[in-house]
């Protein structure tokens, strides 16, 4: 009569606990997978943040060294800057100047006129 306990043999139960490791198994699988692909996502996420504060770090560099070149040419020369704007100024008003006469009506608008009685 041969012998149905042989060890070589899993058992009903053996292979019961097999399958459900095996499941066990694949859905932890599927869960890493699940993690990886969000960790992934936030990884990239991150990356373009990052991209984005350099970019706007480079470029407050940039202006922060334009600022103190021209911070260091106006202190180096006071008078050069005090004449452009002067210049500047002088020729704004006689450009005010010239089209205020050349659109309206005069220096009659100006002046105050009595209505004839």
């Amino acid at each position: 009569m041969p012998d149905t306990n042989d060890e070589s043999t899993p058992s009903i139960n053996q292979r019961e606990a097999q399958k459900a490791l095996e499941k066990q198994v694949a859905q932890l699988k599927h869960e890493i997978n699940k993690i990886n692909r969000t960790l992934a996502e936030r990884a990239q996420e991150v990356g373009e943040e990052a991209a984005g504060w350099y970019e706007s770090a480079a470029d407050n560099a940039g202006r922060t060294a334009a600022l103190r070149t021209v911070s260091g040419a106006v202190q180096q020369n006071p008078g050069t800057v005090s004449t452009a704007f002067f210049l500047g100024a002088a020729m704004g008003l006689l450009l005010g100047l010239t089209l205020s006469d050349a659109s309206g009506s005069g220096r009659d608008r100006w002046f105050y006129k009595r209505p004839n009685s």
